[in-house]
């Protein structure tokens, strides 16, 4: 058997990464070892197919290799991940194709074209040395921190029409180190955060107060700086609330830990989406997750828009305290007030010394209240509007 037909069936015969199969490149290169060698036409077509996908994300073949292969989602690292038993044949498996997959990964152009009966011109590619059964050996020893599949790609997702995760292809990149003001407030969320990425018990939280206040940033700020240590956020809305059952059942065995965000969360009164969240708050009938936090972020205090007439219900003083007991289900609530003038004033700075904008300080604070004025009062989003604004004055 060449060389060639090894590589192709070979790849015909993957279990562990079967999937791999679909992968542009290697549906090339398989096609290009099951072509006969007296077929050129059909094997420069194909060459050229493989080298065309390769070049979508770079041109060193190697690399592209040991990304495909080391974030690949399979039932061996679902297994591992989740601490379960795995099979000396199954380990057996993964090492072969590991092997397969290593060889593929340090091709060269000339060891393909010298398969070819063709002289003309052909594009190529790099390649380095690698160790792929070394690399995933150590993969599958950091789990905890890389995730598998779109979990090792991405680190933000939102929740699609039918509740599957989407990534997050440009997340927002505030971090901890831009924020200014509410350190107190948001290092309660930070120890929070440590304390499930420790697999420590962690509450879920509610961040409550007034607007433009850096709730929402404050948690997509901890999102981006724990991702390297295994922490992912799914951002829902509140019409996607049913939808948490089924994603926590999803990720129930992964050995990553997640934030649920729930942005700008309130009700109306007989919202259907007060009960679920009441239910999941309280664990239902299923046991709490220990890789899964809710944190929300809401202007209202006590959630539930409240009015003084429950209609014909003869326990409204009932009917009221359950629904203002909804943020009571929340281990820890946050309050971020309004800031006052000295602290908004050191936002300001702070936003302007980051930017490199230059600006006395006097005018500077002199935009800065009038610019709160205008935004009916001062505020961390109002400073970081002026800020943008000033920016885009001076470009």
């Amino acid at each position: 058997m060449t060389p060639r037909e090894e590589i192709g069936y070979g790849l015909d015969a993957l279990v562990i990464f079967r999937s791999l199969q679909q992968d542009p490149v290697l549906r090339a290169l398989m096609q290009f070892c099951h072509t006969d060698k007296e077929n050129t036409p059909a094997q420069i077509r194909f060459y050229s197919a493989m080298i065309s996908a390769l070049y979508e994300r770079a041109d060193d073949l190697t690399g592209y290799l040991e990304q495909i292969v080391l974030e690949h989602e399979n039932v061996y690292v679902q297994r591992a991940g989740a601490g379960e038993t795995i099979s000396q044949n199954m380990e057996t498996c993964l090492h072969t194709e590991l092997k397969l997959l290593n060889r593929i990964a340090m091709l060269t152009p000339a060891m393909i074209q010298a398969e070819m009966q063709t002289s003309i011109p052909l594009p190529a590619w790099q390649t380095h040395k690698t160790d792929l059964d070394k690399l995933y050996t150590q993969r599958v020893a950091e789990i905890s921190k890389h995730g598998y599949g779109i979990y090792a790609r991405h680190h933000m997702f939102t929740v699609g029409a039918s509740g599957e995760l989407v990534p997050v292809q440009y997340p927002d990149p505030i971090s901890l180190e831009q924020m200014v003001g509410y350190e107190r407030e948001r290092g309660i969320v930070v120890e929070n955060t440590k304390a499930l990425l420790a697999g420590k018990y962690a509450s879920n939280v509610l961040l409550a107060g007034d607007a433009g206040t850096g709730k929402s940033a404050t948690v997509k700020a901890i999102a981006n700086a724990f991702k390297d240590d295994g922490l992912r956020l799914i951002e829902l809305n509140k019409d996607q609330l049913c939808y948490i059952p089924q994603i926590m059942d999803h990720l129930c065995k992964n050995p990553l830990k997640f934030i649920l965000f729930i942005d700008d969360l309130t009700f109306s009164e007989d919202d259907p989406n007060f009960g679920t969240l009441k239910a999941t708050l309280e664990g239902s009938i299923a046991a709490r997750m220990r890789n899964t936090v809710i944190y929300a972020t809401s202007n209202r205090r006590h959630l539930v828009k409240e009015t003084f007439d429950d209609g014909s219900d003869k326990h409204s003083n009932d009917t009221v305290q359950e629904r203002i007991s909804l943020s009571e289900r929340f281990g820890i609530t946050i309050t971020y007030s309004r800031p006052q003038k000295n602290l908004y004033l050191e936002i300001v700075h702070a936003l302007a010394e980051q930017n490199g904008l230059d600006i006395t300080m006097e005018e500077l604070d002199a935009q800065a209240e009038q610019f709160a004025l205008q935004k009916s009062g001062r505020s961390a989003r109002a400073a970081k509007q002026l800020i943008d604004q000033l920016l885009t004055q001076r470009s």
